[in-house]
């Protein structure tokens, strides 16, 4: 008969300082939202007066997650309607409703991560990645190709201006890549023409 595992204990203190039992730590809110993350359970006691204090404690890690630059889960609006079923008549089915909600989002987004897995391989955006990097090194280098200036711009980035013997060697270039340019040109109006 298996048993099922008791959830950590974590004590609060009158410092505002967060004790797991389990591992005779001091942790902070962002240790207990990593175990939150990892499918851990645990309940938070005040050290003082024994009381639960889970939710309070959750509700603040919910609070700093959602002050995290770029990490905002819940709209203004939805906190809004939250607010509004405080002292609603419809308040007592909230929770319910809420909790089934996020179970439901739970198990799609399992399955929507198995689709992904099996339509397109477990490196599939790694691979995709790894494309994309190429791709810009094949760009960055045709873009070296096509520049008059084999070192970029000169006068730009802190380079010196160039002398009289690189300037006449750089219109060289320069008609070299005009010829070239023309050349192109010549190629792409015979190519159309087929």
């Amino acid at each position: 008969m298996a048993t099922e595992k008791q959830p950590t204990v974590i004590k609060k203190y009158a410092n505002r300082r967060l004790y797991h039992t389990g591992t005779s730590t001091y942790v902070t809110l962002e240790d207990l939202a990593g175990m939150v993350r990892q499918g851990e359970d645990f309940l938070v006691y005040d050290a003082k007066s024994g009381d639960d204090i889970t939710r309070s404690v959750l509700t603040q890690i919910i609070f700093e997650q959602e002050n995290k630059e770029g990490q905002n889960l819940l709209p203004v609006t939805v906190l809004r309607q939250l607010i509004r079923f405080y002292g609603d008549s419809m308040q007592a089915l909230v929770p319910s409703y809420l909790e089934f909600s996020m179970n439901n989002l739970s198990q799609e987004q399992q399955k929507l991560r198995d689709q992904m897995s099996t339509a397109f391989g477990a490196g599939a955006f790694q691979a995709m990645e790894e494309q994309v990097r190429k791709n810009m090194g094949f760009f960055t280098e045709a873009m070296r190709m096509f520049s008059p200036f084999p070192g970029g711009v000169p006068g730009t980035n802190g380079s010196k201006a160039p002398t009289a013997p690189e300037q006449e060697q750089g219109a060289g270039d320069l008609d070299a890549l005009k010829r070239q340019m023309a050349d192109m040109q010549a190629k792409l109006d015979k190519l159309a023409g087929k």
